[in-house]
């Protein structure tokens, strides 16, 4: 039988063939966090690493940006800060990382993102943010009664005032800030709703996460513990935004997006997708061919192929024991990337969205199809989404074919989605 996950297309072979380049989610405060939300599949991993408040230590953080620097083979790094809740280890924390990167960059230039709840933003993070040129990625998953039906703090306490009252603070300090959302079944029926707020709230650049995960129900603990799919026990979190709810989901907020906001809102999963119409890279993993090119370090050292797969048979190595480039050129980080690919059914392959959805996250991947392979999840909404968005695409790629920007499509779309097209 042949190993399909040690089969390699010349494009793969081409890939590993370049200057290194990769990204890291790296989370100095591991799974610490001052939030409690319900659908949070990474604050579990406290219990992977004893149920002890994670710091990454000052000697450690200096020894991962002079690794993670040096190992990049480009002209620019992007660090990717991440958690649990990293502003939890305060300005001081981020100064000395940013001294670091200055004593460390040789010439390459430095730019740096911060994934945060935004609980704890005040005006002298606002000052350290543009003063150094943070892009500040905050959590929100839309209007108050979705946002606080699940990321609550430890008291239980809803967090949406808290949230709106920091982004204010943004906007006042002219911090570029994105928004990262979850969308649960709360989500369903209400995309155009949440595509409004977000408008109103003033987010030009929008990522929609589908939260889809399984849990099993352990003794004392005050909530489900988040598992992989195939856990023994485990059962579909109550909160996991359906297929066709997702797909619908998304369809909705694309109905208003094409006919007004092309090139002034930008939502991700958009953007992605007009670049595989394009032949470009997506921009987001969940739709590349293979995986393995933001590899995870923890506050410890631990590094990880990836944020969705932090468990211990994933781990690659220590960047106190291995380097960077050592483990980021590690076999395994190679074979689990391009098992994306092989472990795909049969009917993906011949799918004719392939080229567009690439299989999604495999961590979705565990509804059966009928020869017993393991498909993604979400594959009906998807379908239903690149099916539906499908002529506005191939609209917007021939029209940059012809050097023309793609709002140009808006017109005729509106057109189009009135019937009249």
């Amino acid at each position: 039988m042949i190993d399909k996950s040690r089969t390699v297309t010349l494009a793969d072979v081409q890939k590993e063939m370049r200057p290194v380049a990769f990204s890291t989610l790296v989370k100095p405060a591991g799974s610490t966090c001052n939030l409690d939300c319900s659908y949070c599949y990474y604050l579990d991993k406290a219990v992977q690493y004893g149920g002890h408040e994670a710091i990454m230590s000052e000697d450690l953080l200096r020894e991962y940006v002079r690794q993670y620097i040096t190992a990049n083979a480009v002209d620019m790094v992007t660090f990717c800060w991440h958690g649990g809740e990293p502003l939890l280890l305060g300005l001081d924390f981020f100064k000395k990382a940013v001294s670091f990167q200055k004593e460390y960059s040789n010439g390459k230039r430095i730019t740096n993102t911060i994934q945060t709840n935004a609980t704890l933003i005040d005006r002298d993070w606002c000052r350290f943010f543009r003063e150094n040129g943070f892009l500040v990625g905050v959590s929100l998953d839309g209007p108050r009664d979705i946002h606080d039906g699940f990321r609550v703090d430890k008291q239980g306490r809803p967090t949406w005032d808290r949230v709106m009252a920091s982004i204010g603070l943004l906007k006042e300090y002219d911090v570029e800030f994105n928004t990262l959302s979850v969308v649960s079944s709360r989500c369903e029926g209400r995309g155009k709703e949440i595509y409004g707020f977000f408008k109103s709230v003033g987010s030009h650049f929008m990522q929609f996460l589908p939260a889809v995960e399984h849990v099993v129900d352990k003794p004392g603990f005050h909530r489900p513990l988040i598992v992989p799919p195939q856990h023994e026990g485990s059962y579909l979190a109550p909160w996991s935004v359906s297929a066709e709810g997702y797909g619908k989901f998304l369809c909705d907020i694309f109905d208003d997006w094409v006919v007004s906001d092309v090139g002034e809102y930008y939502v991700q999963m958009f953007d992605a997708t007009l670049a595989q119409y394009c032949n470009a890279q997506p921009g987001v993993c969940s739709m590349c061919e293979t995986c393995g090119d933001c590899l995870v370090v923890e506050h410890n050292g631990d590094v990880y192929n990836c944020d969705h797969f932090v468990y211990p048979e994933y781990l690659l190595g220590n960047i106190r024991e291995k380097p960077l480039v050592e483990i980021y050129n590690d076999p395994r980080r190679f074979r689990f990337g391009v098992a994306k690919r092989a472990d795909l059914p049969k009917e993906c392959m011949r799918c004719r969205y392939y080229f567009a959805c690439r299989g999604e996250c495999p961590k979705h991947r565990f509804e059966k199809t009928s020869s017993g392979d393991a498909r993604n999840s979400l594959c009906a909404g998807l379908k239903y989404y690149f099916r539906h968005t499908q002529p506005y695409f191939e609209k917007m790629r021939d029209l940059l074919i012809l050097k023309k920007a793609p709002a140009k499509v808006m017109p005729w779309a509106a057109k189009r989605l009135s019937g009249n097209g």
